[in-house]
């Protein structure tokens, strides 16, 4: 089975829409931020004028995948047995708006969350994980926890008011903000919640599944294991740009649940630049560059690979060589654009050093992405939407010694490696049923799981349920 024929009918019919004509014009973009979608309907209403906002959503995926080619495995590895696995995401969303200015306007966000089922493989096995829902470590359960608590601060530096693109969300309670002002975020959160969005690859709910396709792989943004940190979040916004910065907790140790707030020592910096610009006349669109500098506890794969080399250490442990100032930084950059009134593309790129490992998302130092997503206005279903995506990801030669060696990191281990960049299709149909519940058929077609050409391809077919409440 190869890559290429892995997903010819989702491939056939997101050409198809491609070639009917083109609806009419969209009006031309506004100045406010393009990072999110108008509101999806939901099961009940949300008043947009009410000083309080509570909403939920529950998301079902599951997966499957087939056997596979695999001459041997590690304790790492995609099981090659064919396997089935459901996850099961539900959030309560709580905001508060304790005065209602809309030049100086406070939210008050507390989310609560529960995150049961497993992934396919305990999550482990591929850079570019099918299921963006499932927490890596199963030992956690389903006990609800605290996803998101922060306050969120908005101070108006002109009386010129735009309307928030998207409208009221759990993260932004006030439809309109002063078209220059500052935001500022303090508490608990999920640093892409405010960085690197994408409104055509960014959400397991409604769009894409795979970790790489919705998130920059090559971002190790700061984040335990379930992928909450504490952090603060600058963010200037004009009429067609906004800069922001943020600096988040890391993790004690690699992909662990525990946070260092030992900030002098350990922390996640985060840079990003937004341009609010179009290509096309009367379309929107946006670019967006991001950079990072992580400090943390982390180990290097050179000095682990050398240590295995000269009989010091039985097996690659890079776990053994960790110190504490280890630097690793990236930058990244993502772009999206409307072709037409239902037509969009997007792309990604993500870079970082691949020396010091992998140490809070995944085990990614390279990344390129293209993704669209078509309207179904013309079939008359408004809300449903087709998408498709490429994901090509890579890991530097250290790291890829490490894992040849018979090294694990916390997600990756095959026992031995046959280099190859981990190349990923994703194809999905999304579906509204009625108000707030939607249904979806995807699949995912991986080529050379965990960068390994002796394993594989993996052809992974879903189905996902999402309320909206």
């Amino acid at each position: 089975m190869k890559l290429s024929t892995c997903l010819l009918p989702a491939l056939a019919l997101f050409a198809s829409a491609l070639v009917v004509p083109c609806a009419q014009a969209q009006p031309p973009a506004t100045d406010s931020p393009a990072a999110a979608e108008p509101a999806a309907p939901t099961i009940f209403p949300h008043s947009d004028a009410s000083r309080y906002f509570i909403a939920g959503q529950a998301n079902i995926i599951f997966q499957a995948h087939p056997p596979f080619h695999s001459p041997y495995a590690g304790a790492n590895s995609m099981l090659s047995r064919g396997e089935y696995k459901v996850s099961l995401l539900g959030t309560l969303y709580l905001g508060l708006q304790p005065h209602k200015n809309l030049r100086y306007n406070t939210d008050l966000i507390y989310d609560e969350e529960s995150s049961g089922g497993r992934g396919l493989s305990e999550a482990l096995g591929l850079a570019g994980f099918t299921n963006l829902d499932v927490v890596r470590n199963p030992t956690l359960g389903s006990t609800p926890y605290m996803a998101r608590v922060q306050v969120h601060q908005t101070i108006g530096l002109t009386d010129t008011l735009v309307d928030v693109d998207g409208g009221r969300t759990p993260f932004a309670l006030a439809t309109k903000a002063p078209a220059r002002r500052l935001d500022f975020r303090l508490g608990k959160m999920s640093l892409p919640d405010v960085l690197d969005l994408n409104s055509i690859a960014s959400d397991s709910h409604l769009q894409f599944q795979n970790w790489t396709v919705d998130n920059n792989g090559a971002w190790d943004y700061a984040a335990d294991t379930r992928g909450y940190t504490t952090a603060a979040v600058l963010e200037y916004d004009d009429h067609i740009w906004s800069a922001r910065y943020a600096l988040a907790a890391m993790p004690t140790v690699a992909n662990g649940v525990d946070l260092d707030y030992a900030l002098r020592r350990a922390s996640g910096q985060n840079m990003e630049f937004e341009l609010r610009h179009s290509f096309i006349p009367g379309r929107k669109g946006t670019l967006r560059t991001l950079a990072f500098v992580n400090h943390a506890h982390m180990g290097s794969y050179r000095e682990a690979v050398n240590a295995y080399l000269a009989g010091t250490d039985v097996t690659p442990d890079i776990t053994r060589h960790e110190h504490f100032g280890a630097v690793k930084y990236g930058f990244g950059g993502n772009a999206e654009q409307e072709l037409t009134a239902n037509l969009r593309v997007a792309a990604r790129f993500g870079w970082n050093e691949g020396q010091h490992e992998s140490f809070a998302y995944t085990e990614v130092d390279q990344t390129v992405e293209l993704a669209a997503d078509y309207a179904a206005n013309r079939w008359h279903r408004a809300n449903d939407k087709l998408g498709l995506a490429f994901v090509s990801n890579a890991i530097k030669r250290d790291h890829q010694n490490y894992l040849r060696d018979g090294g694990l990191g916390f997600l990756l281990g095959d026992r031995h490696l046959n280099y190859g960049r981990e190349n990923i299709v994703e194809a999905y149909y999304n579906a509204h049923l009625v108000s707030g519940m939607y249904a979806a058929l995807g699949a995912q077609a991986i080529d050379h799981p965990g960068y390994n050409r002796d394993r594989g391809p993996v052809l992974v077919t879903a189905v996902r349920i999402h309320i909206d409440f």
